[in-house]
């Protein structure tokens, strides 16, 4: 679904701070390492952003573990490398990438860089006033589309990252007006899909990482006991029914959730 974490660096960039498939252009695409100038933002991206479905679940010494893997396939540090708060800072000094960012503006402190210095003397690049009367206790965000105009391009819950606090609005198919007042079962239903992160893996009528669902209900129609292998499926992860790439097990999902889900697909995982 994304472009690649490792790849694209080699030891000269280690060396130099400076990746030179960035000014050359000889990668066919820019991968995280290639980009990324601080170590320090890939912990803080991995423990607020990920995993997709379950972000901030990982402990510290996880994300110390998950990135000193990621830096160790990227030949930054060697495979036994125990990553830590201690020795981040010598990572920091093999990222490919290091000389790669500009320091010459306000967000610096210190000189400015025609003086030597990594700054513009630490002042601010941005300048606002504070309310000082009449102020909105909240700002409200609305969409200017009419009604009958959100579902355009078909269902915004299906077309948003299933997690976090930013999701897409309930709204029906194209040419359907946007529903109104208490969703319906099935709408409820999708909710709970992009809820527990199926939505990630799966598309209603298209195939993402995994198959669409209706190309499961395909599949399964006729069986008597589809419903048992698909729970079972949900519950324990598999592989081989469609393709290499493996179902990992849903623990974090309830055994009625899975089994309203699973009714759910059978049925042709309507959106309203």
């Amino acid at each position: 679904m994304f472009t690649p974490i490792v790849g694209g660096t080699t030891l000269k960039d280690i060396e130099t701070g400076r990746v030179e498939a960035l000014i050359t252009g000889a990668s066919p695409q820019r991968t995280t390492l290639m980009k990324v100038p601080t170590v320090s933002t890939l912990f803080d991206y991995i423990q607020r952003a990920m995993p997709w479905t379950a972000p901030k679940s990982l402990s510290p010494d996880d994300v110390y573990a998950i990135l000193a893997y990621l830096l160790n396939l990227g030949e930054i540090v060697p495979a036994d490398y125990v990553l830590s708060d201690e020795n981040i800072g010598e990572v920091q000094e093999r990222m490919p990438n290091r000389n790669g960012m500009t320091t010459d503006h306000g967000m610096w402190p210190g000189a400015p860089a025609s003086k030597g210095g990594i700054g513009n003397g630490g002042k601010p690049d941005v300048k606002n006033v504070a309310c000082m009367k009449d102020c909105k206790k909240e700002v409200e965000i609305v969409s200017a589309l009419p009604d009958y105009a959100q579902d355009a391009h078909g269902n915004l819950a299906e077309q948003n990252r299933p997690v976090g606090q930013t999701r897409g609005k309930q709204t029906g198919a194209p040419g359907e007006p946007a529903g109104d007042g208490q969703p319906s079962a099935a709408a409820a239903t999708l909710a709970l899909a992009n809820e527990k992160g199926c939505m990630a893996c799966h598309g209603v009528a298209n195939k993402i990482v995994g198959p669409g669902y209706n190309e499961i209900a395909q599949k399964y129609q006729g069986q008597v006991d589809a419903e048992e292998k698909l729970i079972a499926k949900v519950k324990n992860g598999g592989q081989g029914t469609w393709g290499t790439i493996p179902m990992p097990p849903q623990g974090h999902v309830a055994d009625e959730d899975i089994k309203r889900l699973v009714e759910w697909i059978l049925q042709g995982a309507k959106a309203q």
